[in-house]
């Protein structure tokens, strides 16, 4: 739908590469969106593509293979994927927004030189590893562990709920290196997975939203990772990363949550436009009105909220507790509106062809990903 307002942060370069992320999406992914999120999976060429188009690793320096942009080039590229209607069952926000960021905060000039090129041209899907059966937003309680053997790590140990796990070729794994230590016993150790021999993955778990988006199980027997992979250069480092980290995911999902939010409204717009009830168009009963009234509302403050943080993330001042609170309340507004759109649809918003449907099953997972928004709710009360 049509605001009469510009994010500050955007500038004729985006606006060129708004245009041209548009034009690409439309020709190579928006014909494939059906049989990916029936394949459960986005074709490992569809990423090739995108690297080839520059979608990838936006804000990675050019010097290693990325755009040399910023978070609000990031930015562009998320909108525009959710405007082709694929949104976060593509896994790019942790493949450029996220694993990237850790290569290139905490790698060495080796490892950047050497996995970052091939990350920006999609030859390398990246993946994140955090998360275990028995630990997801208490990552002090890791149980999967690397132990120290000459010249390798030793990894043991089961990952879950992972994006990109299929297709990852590069997984950023969370491990305890000193078993009998907390945070301060995490490490972070980049797995190759053509040559970790020990390494699976298991099934590609069913979902009740982002369909398209292959979030899998994975297992490490005695896998043997070279020592020159773990990030940072010392042990114990890995809990202190994922926390400066953390802010700048959770923007990213609060992008994508505003992103969301305002197709939902345009969908939604649209259609109560067009269908009729009772001898009138279902935009002129007094419901419809105040009920998108309110929805678009809430939709400006989100986009203002959310504008003022990516300014302040490109400026790289960006606090945990600002982009805690970006994470909280965009992801609530977003179930919350693509509800009350759902329900202007009536029946038909609950048949999977339209597109309200995919758009209010996605919209869960984003209040728990990221940490869960229970867990938002307790970071910004300690800063009372």
């Amino acid at each position: 739908m049509s605001f009469s307002y510009t994010s500050p942060w955007m500038n004729e370069e985006l606006h060129i590469l708004r245009e041209s992320a548009r034009k690409f999406l439309a020709k190579e992914f928006t014909p494939n969106i059906e049989k990916w999120l029936s394949d459960k999976l986005v074709a490992k060429d569809a990423w090739l593509k995108a690297g080839q188009a520059g979608l990838l690793c936006a804000s990675i320096p050019e010097e290693y293979g990325g755009g040399g942009g910023t978070i609000a080039h990031e930015t562009v590229i998320l909108e525009e994927l959710e405007n082709c209607g694929l949104g976060i069952n593509f896994g790019n926000t942790i493949h450029s927004g996220i694993v990237a960021h850790y290569i290139l905060a905490y790698g060495n000039e080796e490892q950047r030189k050497r996995w970052l090129p091939r990350m920006a041209a999609g030859e390398l899907v990246g993946a994140l590893a955090m998360t275990e059966p028995g630990a997801g937003s208490d990552l002090q309680s890791l149980r999967t562990s690397a132990r120290k053997n000459g010249s390798d790590y030793v990894l043991n140990g089961q990952k879950t709920f992972i994006t990109n796990g299929h297709n990852a070729g590069l997984i950023v794994v969370a491990a305890k290196t000193d078993p009998k230590a907390r945070a301060k016993g995490i490490s972070l150790i980049a797995v190759e997975t053509e040559c970790a021999e020990g390494f699976r993955r298991g099934r590609n778990l069913e979902k009740i939203g982002m369909k398209g988006s292959d979030t899998a199980e994975l297992f490490f027997d005695d896998v043997k990772v070279p020592a020159e992979n773990l990030l940072g250069g010392d042990e114990g480092q890995g809990f202190a990363q994922m926390m400066n980290q953390l802010p700048n995911e959770r923007l990213l999902i609060a992008i994508t949550a505003v992103a969301a939010i305002e197709r939902a409204i345009e969908h939604t717009s649209a259609y109560v436009k067009e269908r009729e009830a009772f001898g009138k168009k279902v935009i002129e009963f007094q419901n419809t009105g105040f009920k998108l009234a309110e929805c678009k509302t809430e939709a400006m403050i989100a986009r203002v909220f959310i504008d003022y943080c990516i300014q302040r993330a490109v400026e790289g001042d960006l606090d945990a507790v600002t982009a805690s609170m970006a994470k909280l309340w965009t992801t609530d507004k977003q179930s919350q509106i693509t509800d009350e759109c759902l329900q202007l649809f009536g029946g038909y918003g609950y048949m999977a062809e339209y597109p309200i449907s995919q758009m209010y099953v996605d919209s869960r997972i984003q209040r728990i990903y990221g940490g869960s928004n229970e867990i938002m709710k307790l970071l910004i009360s300690r800063n009372l």
